[in-house]
């Protein structure tokens, strides 16, 4: 696979459906900024459509019409409906026909901004019938966040809900969602269309109007105001009731853009990662068969949000492209109480279950009791994905959850990868606690050295990649400069992750974190910059350095240091103003554990913030290391003394 990609990757394109087969060379691309542009290009030439290979052939050739697709979970344990892959088409073909109507041709943008409810999965499905492009905002993100990935790729539509529950917490989603239109419209662009999903007001629909059958929602619901904006906003069930039941995929290039997915970048800008329909599909495909080492009797349970890659890739692409069953669950571990998703196990049976570390030592919290009262005998393969889990969880995992006899593949990969890129396979790869093993076929790893130079047998350096595989990102939306600087400036010839790795004498990879100024909070990766930008905008703060320190359940959290203006004074007040103000401008992932007064910063002559003595102050650790290009040490000091107290 890795000697041979197009061979080994061509035999697996022979399982797909190809309206026009791939005539021109299999995969061609440059890694090398020295030598011209990077680009990547598998299967160019070749057309095809991913909705009518994960439905249609599922349905037509293989005869799963009648076999459920999704069980749906909703907040309330009771809420509960299921859908086939039979009736998933028939919605499907519904929405292209709804979008189609509105206009949405090959090639636009559509917005989306959803809580986990089938008609999320209708919609990104929909969009890649008609060859649109899907930008989805997860639902927890701020009304700025959505604006801002609106601008950025001009979605000429948004599709979002009501409101919705998450635990105790009602959320009102449509108010989110009209305050991001309206700072559109406040920069010049207007969005013609919002289409709305009446999720928590189900209930006045009466099931016949609504084609998902979701049950009403079962909990007494305050009467949510929810604001209409004539000319438009449109109901999703209204629309739905006039439109055909048919629609002929649209058919694209392997290399024509599928989905756009913003992740956050150093600069504080975030990257709309650009994912292309035929490699991706192969690969998320044969990552899900082979990691999770899939059958056909298998109930598919991952607990990502969509809303990130794990949900585009291991909850709605991967599974239904092997006609997979799977479970998609709206709701919290912790609601309505820490049982949950056990007793979600063994409702449903799952046998594959794929979760982040940040809710396996949340859930540690709350001891062995609320894991075992729960059957959990359906269980064979155990997952974790979004940042490296320490061996403490994973043993618990293994031995609590898993009950010492489920394999634990703990997966490496990226936004920007598409899917998995080191990994176990179960049953095949002896297991390390906190490793994420071997590379997954065709991906070449490489260490290097800070000068490049790649190092053999047991080392420590960058993580790279020296070869395409499918699910590469192929450009970054709008701005294939930042693409190149990003992932292929500093090491020419290679792909740059950004995170440190270590191999170990056995061969096998750990993830040691970041190198870059990123932080990964709770498997979720916030750029240091994007938090400063929003505390510099509070009229109080002059400067703002941020950096992680060490959290038992969040993996990192965020620990700020801000210098006030003249005129101001540091309060309790302010600290909770500025964590009000970072929620509203990135959402409530990005609030600091901490705030820190710091009437100085430590800084190089040159002006440039010392973020590495920042870590060590955060920490309290004064092993300083070299200290001497700071212009004022005594500021560090000043520091230490007025250190947050903080919890390891």
């Amino acid at each position: 696979s890795v000697e041979e990609p197009r061979e080994f990757w061509g035999e697996i394109a022979k399982e797909f459906y190809w309206k026009i087969p791939c005539s021109g060379p299999f995969l061609q691309y440059n890694f090398d900024v020295t030598k011209g542009k990077i680009f990547i290009e598998w299967m160019k030439g070749a057309t095809t459509n991913i909705c009518y290979n994960v439905l249609d052939r599922n349905v037509y050739e293989k005869k799963l019409g009648d076999k459920v697709a999704f069980y749906w979970e909703g907040n309330e344990p009771g809420e509960t409906t299921q859908i086939t892959y039979g009736e998933l088409l028939v919605q499907v073909c519904q929405f292209s026909n709804v979008l189609r109507k509105q206009g949405i041709q090959k090639g636009d943008r559509v917005a989306i901004y959803m809580p986990m409810i089938l008609e999320l999965v209708v919609a990104m499905l929909a969009c890649a019938r008609l060859g649109a492009l899907h930008s989805i905002v997860f639902a927890g993100f701020s009304a700025e966040s959505l604006s801002e990935r609106i601008l950025d790729s001009s979605c000429s539509l948004l599709i979002t809900t009501d409101a919705f529950y998450r635990g105790e917490k009602l959320v009102n989603l449509k108010e989110l969602a009209d305050e991001s239109l309206e700072k559109c419209r406040e920069k010049g662009f207007p969005v013609r269309c919002c289409i709305v999903v009446k999720h928590l007001g189900r209930a006045e629909l009466g099931t016949g109007d609504s084609p998902s059958q979701s049950p009403p929602v079962k909990r007494p619901c305050p009467d949510v105001q929810i604001s209409w904006n004539q000319g438009v906003d449109l109901w999703w069930h209204e629309l739905m009731q006039e439109a055909g039941d048919e629609f002929e995929p649209e058919w694209c290039d392997a290399e024509d853009p599928l989905f756009i997915l913003y992740t956050s970048g150093s600069t504080g800008k975030p990257k709309g990662v650009v994912h292309t329909i035929g490699g991706y599909m192969l690969y998320v495909a044969t990552t899900f068969k082979y990691v999770f080492d899939f059958h056909a009797e298998d109930v598919f349970w991952c607990t990502a949000d969509i809303g990130w890659i794990t949900g585009h890739s291991y909850v709605t692409y991967g599974p239904l492209a092997n006609g997979a069953t799977s479970v998609l669950f709206e709701g919290i571990p912790t609601y309505p109480d820490v049982s949950r998703l056990w007793s979600i196990v063994d409702k449903y049976k799952v046998t594959k279950f794929y979760t982040a570390p940040t809710a396996i030592r949340l859930l540690m919290k709350f001891g062995d009791e609320p894991v075992i009262k729960h059957s959990r005998a359906s269980l064979q393969v155990l997952g974790t994905v979004g940042e490296p889990i320490n061996p403490e969880a994973w043993l618990w995992y293994h031995r609590v959850v898993g009950a010492r006899r489920c394999p634990i593949v703990d997966t490496f990969w990226q936004t920007e990868t598409g899917g998995h890129m080191l990994t176990p396979l179960p049953g095949a790869t002896p297991l390390k606690p906190g490793s994420a093993s071997f590379p997954f076929f065709g991906v070449a790893p490489a260490i290097l050295n800070e000068s490049g130079e790649e190092l053999e047998g047991e080392a420590e350096g960058y993580l790279v990649f020296k070869q395409p595989w499918p699910g590469i990102m192929r450009t970054v939306y709008g701005n294939h400069t930042r693409f190149e600087t990003t992932y292929f400036k500093k090491f020419p010839g290679y792909y740059v992750t950004g995170d440190g790795c270590r191999r170990d004498q056995d061969g096998y990879y750990w993830i040691t974190g970041r190198i870059d100024d990123m932080l990964n909070v709770s498997g979720h990766l916030l750029s240091t910059a994007e938090v400063e930008s929003a505390l510099v905008e509070h009229e109080a703060v002059a400067e703002a350095a941020v950096v992680g320190h060490p959290h038992p359940v969040k993996g990192e959290c965020l620990y700020c240091f801000v210098t006030l203006c003249d005129g101001h004074s540091f309060s309790p007040t302010l600290t909770e103003e500025l964590k009000k103000q970072i929620r509203e401008k990135i959402g409530p992932i990005a609030t600091p554990d901490y705030i820190q007064n710091a009437p100085g910063l430590p800084k190089t002559r040159s002006g440039k913030i010392m973020r590495r003595v920042l870590r060590k102050i955060a920490q309290n650790d004064h092993d300083m290391g070299d200290t001497s290009t700071v212009a004022d040490p005594s500021v560090i000091s000043h520091l230490f003394s007025h250190r947050c107290l903080t919890i390891q």
